[in-house]
């Protein structure tokens, strides 16, 4: 299982899992309580996860194309297929109000 912290403004807005039934999507329930921005329009603020068999189109947008890509790739030695690993590999400072931070096993301890 792969896990992802995604903070919106630096906010903890929630947290990108990715496990053998795909891939969810909760916001934090203070984020959600607080009211702060939806990370997208297809992803509206709510307290029920967004729950899908493919990486949501919004992170996976976020995701480096062209030769930045294939630098990720031959550097990390990451597939070009495992979304969620090129997404925690190459989207903790991302252009915009949205960055991914891995969850380690350390932080889940």
């Amino acid at each position: 299982m792969k896990q992802a912290e995604v903070y919106y403004l630096g906010k903890l807005a929630g947290i990108l899992t990715e496990d053998e039934n795909g891939y969810t999507f909760r916001y934090a329930e203070a984020y959600v309580s607080e009211k702060g921005m939806p990370i997208s329009l297809t992803m509206p603020l709510q307290t029920e996860p967004f729950m899908s068999d493919n990486m949501f189109p919004f992170f996976d947008g976020l995701i480096p194309e062209g030769w930045l890509l294939d630098i990720a790739q031959a550097n990390w030695k990451i597939n070009p297929r495992d979304s969620m690993s090129l997404l925690l590999a190459c989207c903790k400072d991302c252009i915009g109000a949205v960055s991914i931070v891995a969850i380690t096993d350390q932080q889940n301890d």
